[in-house]
């Protein structure tokens, strides 16, 4: 081998590291296997394609460590191990992954590949800190092996750099550790990698904290041990005498754990309760388990003095996701707080396995069947056995087969469902990109917009201001928001147009010295076969209709032969009628002028209307004749300002049989039938009548103004308390019009 490739102490390392691994894998991996390794990363060395990286890392020592942690914390698996030494050979070209298959097996080659495929993910410069990346990154591993080896050799890496003279170095690939590594790592139940890689990650990112807080514990592993002994000894003695079947073990928390407590309970180290943690572990029955535990519980709380405040039972009411124990907090010797926490066998099995869900809790939702994928995987490392290395080489890596993960040209990482479209990912991105995408740039290559995105792509979409959304598009988006928002787009340039069609017919009715009336327009709109006045009126717009003939259809049906025997079944279709006044008079005069004048001319004024029972006064106008007005007519305060010489006391005579006009505006819901259901109401009123009606409709609802004949107020309240009642009513007031 190339002996100016490695240091002095780099070839101790290499030496004694390729001695512990071959003796891990001595059951493993045959003689042939070892030789065929050692020529080929040989070969690599000799040709330059094994060479250190940038920052001085001997990849030969990186894979080492690598192989060995897999070997330790994982099992000896005879194909990872070969995939982590020979990976980067592969992807520098020193060897192919044919000949790997050919001299290896294809299992081997499998692992490679997978590594492969994630190391595209860091050209992609993407966002890591984003949550889909993980997703991806297990998307793209294909096998849970890929994600194993990747941990462990960040692991390895985060061991060797302590010291490394680049700091800026030292601080990415801590703070990816910390926010993508540790986490995967407890995803898999790899805890003892996790609680290690946060460790490190707090010493490299803060190592004054780092090194003020292992100051302060500053007790020796066995001195920890001890306290813990101590701690223990009068509770587990007890604990037999009871009778209880149980085990109790007892920990120290991590420096990163501490850290992240003292920060989000704002204390410092001293003010802790539990640097220490204590679990008993009881074995019994399923009836039996809260008893045993609340049994337990009374022998702590016996032994040493309890925190009632740090009390938590999620026996009794179980936390959501199902993890049940009890945890107090006692004062143990030294006056140190410690954690206790007492749970069955059953309980903490539960507890450790349903981790996925506690990470869902701390905010990353696990779709599908990520739970019982994740226990399946937890219960292969937890066995560790040869046997069964043949289940993690089968472990099913499509946890989110349903869904693709593209990237922008600047790395930032979107989450689509399979099947989602170039248009699919510009809507995603924004409305605006979307209404007006013509479609992208897929690694490069020109994509139409129906292009469906592959994970992993990066996707750069192209847009034009004359671009708008049209029907077609409905027919392979896949996604709610870009659906909705080309319908949405549609709507509204359709609505658009309308306007622009009703301005275009109204000058033309102005021209033709007409007046144009919605609810006829309406009518004709559905004769010529279209369900909406917008559909009338974009077609209008469109030239697929000539507005000429519009306005000749429209005069043909309603001003030249309109017939009075039609049916209005809505306030939209109906079509104003002028209805004649009664010209019956009643016997007498109804009003009672100044001192009962007799052969005065008189005239009820058109301005408010009075109706028998209003209170009135009268005003003696230029010709003679005298104006009644109501006494709250807006006019009549201005004529008494001007001319109070001019009033004349009036009144009612009593006299009934008069009718008196008064409108009434009508608001309500557009319903088939409702006006005749008023004009009903008004015809089966006595002494009243309906002299005039003028409707429109917009959107649904109607509004309506009524000229009855009524004879007196009381009849008029009556009335409009009769039309109130009618259902699909809204309003009823009189007006002065």
């Amino acid at each position: 081998m190339n002996q100016g490739y490695f240091t002095d102490e780099e070839k101790v390392i290499v030496k004694s590291l390729a001695k512990k691994l071959i003796f891990k894998l001595k059951e493993n991996i045959s003689t042939e296997d070892v030789n065929g390794v050692h020529s080929i990363v040989e070969q690599g060395i000799l040709e330059s394609k094994y060479k250190r990286d940038q920052y001085g890392i001997n990849p030969t020592v990186r894979n080492l460590n690598t192989a060995l942690l897999v070997a330790e914390n994982i099992a000896p698996d005879r194909s990872m191990i070969i995939a982590t030494l020979l990976y980067q050979l592969v992807r520098h070209d020193a060897v192919t992954t044919k000949r790997v298959a050919e001299l290896f097996g294809d299992d081997v080659a499998k692992i490679i590949d997978g590594l492969l495929n994630v190391s595209q993910l860091y050209q992609k410069q993407a966002a890591l800190k984003n949550e889909n990346f993980q997703k991806l990154l297990l998307t793209f591993a294909d096998d849970i092996r890929v994600i194993i080896i990747m941990i462990c050799d960040r692991l390895g890496l985060m061991r060797e750099i302590n010291h490394h003279p680049n700091e800026l170095f030292v601080h990415d690939i801590a703070s990816e550790s910390r926010y993508l590594y540790a986490p995967l790592a407890h995803r898999l139940g790899l805890y003892t990698i996790k609680s290690e890689l946060e460790d490190l990650s707090l010493k490299y990112l803060n190592r004054k904290v780092y090194s003020q807080i292992a100051a302060k514990l500053h007790e020796t592993k066995e001195v920890r041990d001890a306290y813990v002994s101590d701690f223990i000894s009068p509770i587990k003695k007890a604990l037999e005498e009871s009778g209880l079947k149980f085990s109790i073990k007892g920990r120290t928390k991590s420096i990163n754990s501490i850290w992240n407590k003292m920060r989000n309970k704002d204390v410092d180290l001293n003010g802790m309760y539990d640097l220490f943690a204590i679990r008993i572990i009881i074995d019994t029955e399923r009836e039996k388990e809260k008893k045993e535990c609340w049994i337990a519980y009374s022998i702590v709380t016996d032994i040493y003095t309890a925190n009632p405040s740090r009390h938590k039972d999620w026996i009794t009411i179980p936390k959501s996701n199902g993890y049940e124990s009890l945890h107090i907090t006692v004062k143990g010797p030294a006056d140190k707080w410690v954690e206790v926490q007492i749970r069955t066998k059953r309980m903490d099995e539960v507890a450790e396995r349903g981790l996925a869900a506690h990470w869902r809790y701390k905010g990353i939702k696990s779709e599908g069947d990520l739970d019982s994928w994740m226990n399946n995987v937890r219960e292969v490392l937890e066995a560790g056995s040869i046997g069964q290395n043949e289940l993690v080489r089968s472990m099913n890596m499509n946890l989110y087969e349903k869904e693709v993960f593209v990237f922008t040209p600047k790395g930032d990482l979107f989450q689509l469902p399979k099947g989602a479209t170039i248009l699919d990912f510009a809507f995603s991105i924004h409305t605006r990109v979307g209404c007006t995408c013509t479609g992208g740039r897929v690694d490069g290559k020109n994509q139409k917009l129906n292009y469906k995105l592959k994970s992993g792509d990066t996707v750069e979409i192209t847009t034009s201001s004359t671009q708008t959304p049209r029907q077609d598009w409905l027919n392979f988006v896949v996604t709610s928001k870009a659906r909705n928002k080309i319908r949405q787009a549609i709507n509204e340039a359709r609505v658009r147009q309308a306007d622009m069609a009703r301005e275009l017919v109204q000058r033309r009715f102005k021209n033709r010295k007409l007046e144009l009336n919605e609810g006829n327009m309406s009518k004709l709109a559905k004769k010529l076969g279209y369900k909406t006045l917008t559909d009338f009126f974009v077609d209008i717009n469109e030239q697929r209709l000539d507005v000429n003939n519009v306005l000749d259809k429209y005069e043909k049906m309603f001003i030249l032969v309109e017939s009075p025997e039609e049916v209005h079944s809505t306030a939209e279709d109906f079509v104003l009628k002028q209805i004649a006044p009664d010209t019956q008079q009643a016997d007498g005069d109804i009003l009672v002028i100044g001192n009962n004048v007799k052969g005065i001319n008189y005239k009820l004024s058109k301005c408010c209307n009075p109706i028998m029972g209003d209170r009135i006064t009268g005003f003696i106008a230029s010709d003679g004749a005298i104006k009644i007005h109501k006494m709250d007519c807006g006019n009549m305060r201005h004529l008494v300002e001007k001319y109070p010489y001019r009033m004349i006391k009036t009144a009612w005579s009593g006299k009934i049989g008069a009718q008196f006009a008064a409108t009434l505006k009508v608001v309500g819901k557009d319903d088939i039938g409702i006006v005749s259901n008023i004009t009903s109401v008004i015809n089966k009123t006595p002494d009243t009548t309906l002299r005039s009606v003028s409707i429109s409709s917009q959107r649904g609802t109607f509004e309506g103004f009524l000229v009855v004949g009524i004879p007196s107020i009381a009849t008029l309240d009556d009335l409009i308390k009769k039309i109130m009642a009618l259902k699909g009513v809204k309003n009823v007031e009189r007006v002065n019009y």
